[in-house]
């Protein structure tokens, strides 16, 4: 499982702009079941040292909510870090977002278990976001930034550390209830309780449960080479992802 770790290392600079943007008309009519998005939470936090099966281990995982407005740059949010930068954080992965919905179910799977918010890591909680709504390309405004959507969370072993259980990484993929990462196309600033807009999605549009599970099946049908054939053809789509799902359709 700790293979997921290397899609995450940082490509060349995010390219944000969309071929053909989605007309507002079109826009509208396709999301109109979009009606009610905001950040729930906000939440931050700095690397710290934690001893994990007897070894000291660096995590940025621990994040904790915060109020006001807080600066949101190019990399990340001003008072937030990531450890291991060779797989977490860059352009790509500075904004990552969870939706509040899924504590919920959690909660079902963890009776046991506290869940308070950030838990999973996030730095948005969000609602109204649900990843079969969200697709790789799609543009949202929060506060003064703009984001782009780039790809799913592949979870490594530090959320087994933040869990205190290294089976909740493969207990996290199994539900596909996994989260995505945005860039920051625009620097502004974000504060919890605003609303979340979508301002346009790419034409060539894959949701972000559809990447998952392409980068989990063993085997490609047609239909699944015509995803990936789409996904590839989405400017915020990395090049860690771009030249993995290129390989595996080589090799069909």
């Amino acid at each position: 499982m700790r293979g997921l770790m290397y899609l995450g290392r940082r490509g060349a600079a995010c390219r944000a702009r969309l071929r053909r943007p989605t007309s507002d008309a079109n826009l509208h009519r396709r999301t109109q079941h979009l009606t009610s998005m905001q950040l729930i939470s906000l939440n931050i936090g700095l690397p710290r040292e934690v001893l994990w099966h007897g070894t000291p281990i660096t995590t940025g995982i621990f994040k904790q909510p915060v109020q006001g407005r807080i600066a949101l740059r190019k990399l990340n949010l001003d008072g937030d870090r990531q450890a291991d930068l060779t797989v977490h954080g860059g352009e790509y992965k500075a904004v990552y977002c969870y939706p509040h919905e899924h504590y919920a179910y959690w909660k079902t799977q963890l009776p046991n278990r506290d869940l308070p918010l950030a838990i999973f890591g996030e730095n948005f909680t969000t609602e109204g976001l649900l990843e079969n709504e969200v697709h790789l390309g799609d543009r949202f405004a929060v506060g003064s930034a703009e984001l782009i959507v780039t790809q799913p969370r592949l979870p490594c072993y530090k959320l087994g550390i933040r869990f205190e259980d290294d089976g909740m990484v493969k207990r996290f993929l199994a539900s596909g209830r996994t989260g995505f990462y945005v860039a920051v196309t625009k620097e502004g600033e974000v504060s919890s309780g605003e609303e979340i807009k979508l301002i346009a999605r790419d034409p060539n549009a894959v949701p972000i449960p559809e990447i998952t599970r392409l980068y989990v099946a063993k085997s490609y049908t047609s239909e699944d080479a015509a995803s990936v054939h789409r996904a590839l053809k989405v400017d915020s789509l990395p090049a860690s992802w771009n030249n993995y799902l290129r390989d595996r359709l080589n090799k069909m």
